[in-house]
């Protein structure tokens, strides 16, 4: 019996898959069959193989072909085992020699001329086996994929001959360069060109120092969408576990540049159609979905209420949490999701509450039930609630004397109060609980009384009351404070108003 080895994923977890291959007597003609919990794409393998074998010149023999997928409990999902299991079927014929394949994870879909086609997963797959012990055998357009992930052992072959021709020694493959190409920076948007919003920019800048969730109100056209586009500009770079952790995440989404890794942080705009398993991740694979796409990065929902309210409830538990589990019949799959929430919304329907000339005249009911689509246990998720005023026309002028700040500007102040918060606790100030958070917060017993004076009239629930702490922990970081002073809470209780803004009922 042969037996060599390929992979699955569910979720960040892997599963090494043996592929055993027996050849026992028929009944006078050949018999193939694929056992294992699998998909219609893991059966399939079996006709796509039997016609590489024919462009190959090989035919299979007249007995029973068995090839088994081990653990049979977990399902096998994708195209992924055609090589490994085509593998198996040239070991069993002595064409490849299997103490040599057994020293590699082996995974890749095949054509029918025998051609090795790009698949998932080829990074984490390459990150598990260095960590394991095995080296990579994956398609040759992800050889430098698989390098990325610091394995030094891999083999990248076009086509089966290819492969075939390095075991025997005619023509042995060479190890993949490691690519030497980075994803280079946005410079497409900056800060700069934001004109006018001084408010929304200072809530802005505390979002992105202290990575907390923030939610804009505003009529059409303020500027909203442009705001939450500039927000990774001035974000911190990743660290390598992080960049390394994203890249692993898009590897098994199919979405990584085999070329660089993801070195920028990502920004997932989710269109308000989008289906609650597009949000969470799913399917029959259990791939991530757009909440786990935007780990360590922003996850930006426009006209939140549009959005179906079963899909926004999905966001509770993972922004609490910072991961997410996607539960099938089958299997389970976890997936980091410690993403920063961006949202905006008009204030009703049309978009002009408070405006005289422009609102209709359903104003301020529409209002109220446009905005209560959106649950209060996720409001109260979301730590800065911030108005976006429409730009006045005079303070668009392209040649206005006073220069706006860039995004490098901001970063750099950002940057420096992040710094503080891993050097202080670890982590950033969003994710400030319980006594690290009365540690890392502490405020004056004046402080307390008119925090806890505050919560009473606003009706802040312990949550909210939490929230402003880590708000106004944040503010003290970004003018290098020790601690926490009167001024640090009362910006940072602006940012929790009573209603929903001043577009909201009262």
């Amino acid at each position: 019996m042969i037996s060599l080895n390929s992979i699955i994923f569910n979720g960040m977890d892997a599963t090494k898959i043996d592929v055993q291959v027996q050849i026992s007597n028929g009944l006078g003609k050949p018999d193939f069959k694929i056992i294992g919990l699998a998909d219609r794409a893991v059966k399939e393998s079996a006709e796509r193989v039997v016609n590489v074998l024919a462009a190959l010149g090989l035919q299979l023999p007249n007995k029973r072909l068995t090839v088994n997928l081990s653990p049979a409990d977990v399902e096998k999902t994708g195209a992924h085992f055609d090589l490994p299991i085509l593998c198996g079927i040239l070991c069993a014929f002595d064409i490849l020699p299997q103490e040599k394949l057994s020293q590699y994870i082996i995974i890749g879909e095949v054509g029918l001329n025998g051609t090795i086609a790009k698949t998932n997963a080829v990074l984490a797959a390459s990150v598990w086996g260095g960590k394991n012990g095995f080296g990579v055998i994956c398609p040759g357009d992800q050889g430098g994929e698989a390098r990325l992930g610091g394995n030094a052992k891999v083999l990248a072959p076009f086509h089966v001959l290819e492969l075939i021709n390095h075991f025997n020694g005619k023509c042995p493959l060479s190890v993949p360069d490691v690519p030497t190409s980075v994803q280079s920076p946005d410079s497409s948007v900056d800060m700069s060109e934001v004109h006018g919003q001084s408010a929304a920019k200072r809530a802005l800048e505390i979002a992105a120092a202290g990575g907390h969730a923030m939610l804009m109100i505003g009529p059409p056209g303020s500027g909203k969408t442009m705001l939450a586009s500039r927000l990774p500009t001035i974000m911190p770079e990743m660290t390598t576990d992080e960049i390394l952790e994203t890249s692993i995440i898009y590897s098994i989404a199919g979405g990584l540049d085999s070329k660089a890794l993801m070195s920028r942080r990502p920004f997932r705009s989710v269109h308000h159609t989008s289906s609650p398993v597009a949000l969470a991740g799913g399917g029959s694979d259990a791939r991530p979905g757009e909440i786990s796409l935007a780990h360590n990065g922003v996850l930006f929902l426009d006209e939140l209420p549009e959005f179906n309210r079963a899909t926004l409830e999905i966001l509770r538990q993972p922004m609490e949490s910072g991961k997410i589990m996607i539960s099938r019949a089958r299997r389970n799959a976890t997936y980091p999701a410690q993403f920063q929430l961006i949202a905006a919304m008009n204030p009703c329907p049309c978009g002009h509450l408070g405006n005289a000339a422009l609102s209709c005249s359903r104003a301020p009911r529409c209002a109220e039930a446009y905005q209560n689509k959106i649950s209060g246990p996720l409001l109260d998720r979301i730590d800065l609630h911030v108005d976006v005023d429409p730009v006045n026309p005079w303070e668009m002028k392209q040649n206005d004397a006073s220069p706006r700040e860039s995004s490098a500007t901001i970063r750099a102040r950002v940057v420096a109060a992040r710094n503080r918060q891993i050097a202080r606790q670890g982590y950033v100030n969003a994710r400030l609980d319980g006594a690290d958070l009365e540690k890392h917060a502490k405020m004056s017993d004046e402080m307390t009384d008119f925090l806890n004076t505050a919560a009473e009239k606003m009706g802040m629930s312990a949550r909210g009351y939490n929230r402003i702490k880590r708000i106004a922990r944040t503010i003290a970081d970004l003018r290098g404070g020790e601690d926490i002073n009167m001024s640090d809470l009362t910006e940072a209780l602006s940012y929790r108003p009573i209603s929903r803004g001043k577009y909201g009922v009262k």
